[in-house]
């Protein structure tokens, strides 16, 4: 049994402070400056917000090198960055599925998505530093974790394109409709308004609860594989949290096209099930060491995306 510690050097704390004023400083600028009223989001936008937060992401892993560890912490903190900004593509498709669902205004978009990642950064912290705690203390969850994707990413591989996701059967839906006073407006892209007195939730609100709920549910495959690359809970928490930021500017640059990647979730499903046997072999003292993992993780998912434009997803289909 191991202690827990949410840092594993002395370095650790002044990074995490850098991580923290990045994330902070930048949410109140484009919120409070950029984005203060609600407007759509042009694609160009769109791409330099995307390579804005790639930008930021690797220089923090190099901050990591730099000071905390060298090359194998640096290369752990990007194999967990790409696995987890990898895995939210699918994440993508299910939101836009929902902001169609509920006929949401374009305007609207950001502002829905900044407040669903603030819930993400948040939960995700109490997923991560409970899982951590939970590992130091029975080590063998791991082993769990490492079935899990294993069976994760099977599932997803053999998943059909055409599977229907249908929100209003969400629980968590049904149980928000039934228990809150909702209204039929969107009163100019409020979540909530008083009316004689009265609170109500107008279905923005909803939305918002919904894309909460995705991302959790998200988190369950994303996660543990971060700990299946690292136990560092630093790591995996900034690295996580780093990706989910560039999500939202990915998903106005992807939502249009996001069907023609139709090979990427082949390439997710592979790089679980490569992720939970990593794990697994650890049980006959296996190691495959972080250099390996980062190539296989970087080299699937460019093969995907490659293999996606060059074959035609009609081609494919003939030859299969």
């Amino acid at each position: 049994m191991s202690a827990f510690s949410l840092f594993d050097n002395a370095n650790e704390p002044i990074l995490f402070g850098i991580f923290g004023a990045i994330i902070i400083s930048f949410l109140i600028i484009d919120l409070g400056v950029f984005n203060r009223k609600a407007h759509k989001i042009s694609t160009r936008s769109a791409l330099f917000q995307s390579i804005f937060w790639v930008v930021v992401s690797v220089i923090f892993g190099y901050l990591i090198y730099l000071n905390d560890g060298g090359a194998e912490t640096s290369l752990a903190y990007f194999s967990a960055y790409l696995t987890e900004y990898a895995l939210s593509v699918d994440n993508i498709f299910v939101i836009l599925l929902i902001l169609r669902y509920f006929k949401v205004k374009e305007d609207y978009y950001h502002n829905i998505l900044f407040w669903g990642i603030i819930g993400a950064i948040l939960f995700r912290a109490i997923f991560i530093f409970v899982g951590a705690y939970l590992i130091s203390q029975f080590h063998w969850i791991l082993y769990i974790f490492g079935v899990f994707l294993v069976y994760s990413g099977i599932k997803i591989y053999f998943e059909g394109d055409d599977e229907e996701i249908d929100p209003g059967k969400n629980p968590i839906l049904k149980f928000t409709r039934k228990h809150l006073k909702i209204t039929k407006g969107d009163f100019g892209g409020k979540f909530i308004v008083k009316n004689k007195g009265r609170i109500l939730f107008t279905p923005l609100f909803l939305v918002i609860v919904l894309i909460e709920t995705t991302d959790l549910i998200f988190a369950v495959d994303s996660i543990p594989a971060a700990f299946a690359i690292t136990q560092s809970e630093f790591i995996i928490y900034t690295s996580n949290i780093f990706a989910v930021l560039g999500l939202r500017a990915k998903f106005f640059l992807l939502a249009n096209i996001i069907d023609r990647f139709y090979l990427l979730q082949k390439g997710l499903a592979f790089i679980l099930i490569f992720i939970g046997v990593k794990m697994l072999l650890e049980i006959f003292s296996i190691d495959i060491p972080i250099y390996i993992s980062f190539a296989v993780i970087l080299l699937t998912l460019i093969a995907s995306i490659v293999l996606s434009v060059i074959v035609p997803e009609g081609k494919e289909e003939k030859t299969s």
